[in-house]
């Protein structure tokens, strides 16, 4: 089931993006030859004559030639292999007669309709972000970089000054407009053991700023989240050598309360770790395995590796309004796209290798364990999580087409630009030289990718 519905919401996304060409082709009268869903042999074959809409089932090629009645029409198609799709364009890779072929359109109206591809899909990745944001709210932290916890006796506490619903508006000197530019910041400039400057506004008062170095706070290593029958909070990972595991405490254990302090969820296991951060000390954990309350643990935290900022932001889902629904949904795809860029950029500069990409074969693995997380949790959660997948495979789809690489609507664009520049086209023979050797290096390029692909999936 997972892999039918990777596979579908795969596909979609293609789809959408081939349906903004083959819009904007019919818009501007070039002759689309076929519209396909799908790849390989065809199944069913559509079309619209003078008769009304015809059908025929596994047509080949030669077959379609012979139709006089179908001659100069679109083929809409549904082929064997439910992948992907796409839309063939009369001239668009080769010389073809008459006006209605892709090269004979003037150079702005070549640039919408393949523009139109990568454009539809930032627009579908929007409309499934108002739909999500609609249905399960919006963290509003993220739309501003609102302060939710200023965690006690950490750097920025004891300064005084930062406060909940505080909003940070410069990190650095970098401005901040939102929590999604906030976390983006941290991606990119992790915190080290220098002083660190925010600029943060409360209302009704003017910008305040405030410099401090970050600590290093101490861990136990683990992940937890609320018993869904009865109380308490369950343990769901264990850092590797990490204090709780080195202490015995195993996955699945549930922490009945640390130091005395009784847990009954994970708001008041959050709450604790607030009003008594973690030192060198050890603390008492009691907890049951199986149903069986087990002896008590004294587990002895260690110093972290990375260093923290001693405040959260909002975490807070929220209902809201028409017009907040729109902003934080084009927040969301913004978000979406600049962190698609952003890795890029680390590819580029060596921060990131080949083998840390994702190809076909690893997105529909990712939608797969998306879908295995939520399906015991009802078809609420499934959708949401679903689509938030569709919003960012439609997002990323969009900014990787427009990469300006032979093969790819942004290699397309960079001929038709410079047409419009030098008011004289390319010969098509050579830009489809230079498309073919591009089309055989992403081949290339995706067969390594999807080489660790696969080798994720046996890891």
């Amino acid at each position: 089931m997972n892999f039918i519905i990777a596979i579908s919401i795969f596909s979609l996304i293609i789809v959408i993006h081939e349906l903004g060409h083959f819009l904007l082709a019919k818009k501007n009268g070039i002759m689309v030859t076929e519209f396909a869903i799908g790849m390989g042999p065809k199944v069913i074959t559509m079309v619209k004559t003078n008769k009304g809409y015809q059908f025929k089932f596994f047509l080949k090629s030669k077959e379609a030639e012979n139709l006089i009645e179908w001659r100069d029409k679109t083929l809409y198609t549904i082929k064997l292999v439910p992948i992907g799709g796409a839309c063939i364009m009369l001239g668009e890779d080769d010389v073809a007669e008459g006006d209605n072929a892709f090269y004979k359109k003037g150079v702005w109206d070549r640039i919408a309709v393949i523009f139109a591809g990568p454009f539809f899909n930032f627009v579908f990745a929007l409309l499934m972000a108002i739909i999500v944001i609609a249905i399960n709210g919006f963290d509003m932290g993220y739309s501003k970089a609102t302060v939710k916890i200023v965690v006690n006796h950490s750097t920025v506490k004891e300064l005084g000054g930062l406060r909940a619903d505080d909003i940070i508006t410069n990190i650095n000197g970098t401005k901040i407009h939102s929590g999604y530019e906030f976390q983006n910041y941290f991606y990119k400039n992790p915190l080290r053991d220098q002083n660190i400057t925010l600029t943060y506004v409360r209302k009704g008062d003017k910008p305040k700023t405030i410099s401090y170095k970050p600590e290093k706070p101490y861990i136990l290593g683990f992940r937890y989240d609320t018993v869904k029958d009865g109380y308490g909070v369950v343990i769901d990972a264990l850092g590797k050598g990490m204090p709780m595991q080195n202490a015995g405490i195993k996955v699945g254990d549930i922490i009945l309360s640390m130091n005395g302090h009784k847990i009954t969820n994970d708001s008041e296991m959050r709450a604790y770790f607030n009003e008594y951060p973690l030192t060198n000390h050890d603390v008492v954990v009691l907890f049951k395995r199986n149903g069986k309350i087990m002896p008590p643990l004294y587990v002895k935290p260690i110093l972290s590796n990375s260093y923290e900022l001693g405040f959260f932001i909002h975490k807070d889902i929220q209902k809201v309004n028409t017009v907040d629904l729109i902003k934080c949904s084009i927040i969301q795809v913004k978000y979406m796209i600049s962190s698609t860029i952003r890795a890029l950029g680390q590819l580029l500069y060596g921060q990131l290798e080949l083998k840390d990409l994702t190809g076909p074969v690893g997105v529909v693995s990712m939608i797969g364990d998306v879908y295995n997380a939520n399906k015991n949790d009802g078809m609420h959660y499934i959708f949401v999580s679903m689509a938030n997948m569709m919003v960012l495979l439609s997002a990323n789809l969009g900014v990787m087409n427009l990469l300006p690489f032979p093969a790819l609507d942004g290699g397309r664009l960079v001929f038709l630009f410079l047409e419009a520049i030098r008011k004289k086209s390319i010969s098509p023979e050579k830009e489809g030289v230079v498309h073919s050797i591009g089309l055989i290096l992403l081949m290339f390029l995706m067969f390594i990718v999807a080489i660790h692909d696969i080798g994720r999936l046996f890891t």
